[in-house]
Order: C-alpha cells, then structure tokens, then sequence
C-alpha cells in the first residue's frame, strides 16, 4: 500500500482530496496542516520524512492570495517557492514521487489558444512569479515528479470566488464582476480525483501538465451560472464591468490545454458548467 502524505490539509483542494480518499483503497493517506508539518521550515520538513515514510507527497500547501502577494512578496516566495525546493530536495533524498499544483497565472495571457506546456511562460504578477519558481525548483531538485497547473480552482471548501458570490448574494450584497478575463473555472474536486488518479497509478511519465476543466468563461460568466444553479438569479444584484481595478495585474487569457494529462492519465475533462450543476447537486445530496 502507498503512504501518501498531503501538505496543507486545511485547504480547498486538499479537502477535496481527504472526502475522494475511500474511493482509492490502495493508498494510505496522511493529512498535515501547517501546525503538524511547516513546509517552510527545512529541519521540520527533513525529520518528518525521516521518521515517516512516505512513498508519493501531495503539495497543496501554496500562498494563494493574488492581491497580497504584491504586498507579501517574500510570504509568497516561502510558501511557493522556496518550501517547494526543500521539499524536492528531500523528495529526492527518499525517492518519493512529488506531486505539485500550479497555476494558469505563470502566462502572461497574451496568446489567444488554450496554454499547452510548451509555452513560454511570462507571469505578470507576484503569486504567478511565485509560483513559477516554485515549478523551477521542483524540476532542478526531483527527479520523479509531477506538475499540475490549474485554473481558476473553486470548491464547497475554503475560500474561493464560488463561495463568496453566494455570500453576497444571500445578503443582498450588489455584484459588480469584471467581463476583462477569459479562463476556466475548475472544481477542486475534479482536480483531486485528477491529482488521485496520478498518485495510483505507476507512471514514470514525470514532468510537466495541465489539468482544468474544460470551456471558457469569463469572471463575470462563471458569477451568472453560479447564481442560476443557485437560484438566485433572478434576486441577486449583479452588474458586469469591463474594468475591475486590482493591485495585482491578472492575465487577460490563462485557458490551459489539458490534452496531455488526458492522454497520458486516460482522464477526460468535464465541462466548467456540468460541474458546477454537479457540485450542487451533491451538496443537497449532502445536506
């Protein structure tokens, strides 16, 4: 049996990972939070893995605060970049396979066609920079890993752009969402199984991917379709804007091609607005 240990427990992703987890017997999950295992600090990361074994290492654990980063450039490099290096370095030294997850924001967003991993990255904003770095490190310093960039990630857990529309519009709150960039909104539970379905299997197919669902929406798109499977379209305060100032800048076109990961994995991808339908759908089965 796998050991699998996934760094930041308390984020959305990897609680989607945690509620995907009975549905693959063959691994043995170990879930940390930041107080159970710092990632930024080397000595912490070393002698857990000196005392535990751990056969594949799920990193979930990122800065993900686009706006502060600007301000928290070196929180950001901690967390995306440099946590990143110790860990693949002590991967490595344990030969685990490490799984990492990136982000559409390492593009500048001047290409007009869904990202492939071919293409030349330019980020124009502190967390992408972070991020990209992060993807640096991990390929200089482990052989046997695996990146996964992402887009646009939401989930019925933490904090996200899917759950603050519906807080805002449960209290009456006006929307004014920004038309300005085209990506894909990604159900951090279809990336988990995605992420899932890599760690069971037994590729040495190391290297670079993306994974999102699939489609193309803007914020202003994906706000609409949340409040229509909600049912509160037609109560909500929503209004689109084509200029929404931010401190970060944002890529005006981040769609990323998920053809590789597909074909390697035997994935498919989902369409952003079936799995927005099915995350409600599941969430009153839920309740």
């Amino acid at each position: 049996m796998k050991k699998v240990l996934v760094t930041g427990a308390f984020g959305q992703l990897a609680m989607c990972i945690k509620q995907a987890a009975p549905n693959y017997p063959d691994l043995d999950f170990t879930f940390v939070n930041k107080t159970e295992l710092d990632v930024t600090d080397p000595s912490a990361v070393r002698s857990y893995f000196n005392e535990n074994p751990v056969d594949v290492c799920i990193n979930t654990a990122a800065y993900t605060n686009v706006e502060k980063a600007e301000s928290e450039k070196e929180q950001a490099l901690a967390v995306n970049a440099m946590a990143v290096k110790t860990l693949a370095q002590v991967c490595e030294n344990h030969k685990t396979v490490l799984i990492h997850v990136s982000t559409d924001y390492v593009f500048d967003g001047t290409k007009r066609s869904p990202y492939t991993e071919q293409d030349a990255t330019n980020p124009i904003n502190v967390y992408g920079a972070s991020k990209l770095a992060g993807e640096e490190e991990l390929a200089v310093h482990c052989s046997q890993h695996f990146i996964i960039r992402t887009s646009w990630l939401y989930s019925e857990y933490g904090h996200n752009f899917f759950k603050t529309i519906l807080r805002h519009a449960t209290e009456g709150n006006p929307l004014t969402i920004t038309t300005e960039q085209l990506g894909t909104p990604t159900n951090a539970n279809d990336l988990a199984r995605a992420i899932l379905l890599v760690a069971d299997s037994e590729s040495k197919e190391y290297g670079l991917y993306h994974y999102s669902n699939s489609g193309e929406a803007t914020w202003y798109d994906f706000a609409e379709a949340i409040l229509q499977e909600s049912g509160q379209i037609e109560t909500a305060n929503l209004a689109k804007t084509d200029h929404y100032r931010t401190f970060a800048k944002r890529p005006v076109y981040s769609i990323l091609n998920s053809t590789k990961f597909c074909k390697a994995f035997k994935a498919d991808t989902i369409n952003w607005k079936e799995s927005l339908k099915t995350l409600f759908v599941e969430n009153n089965n839920h309740k």
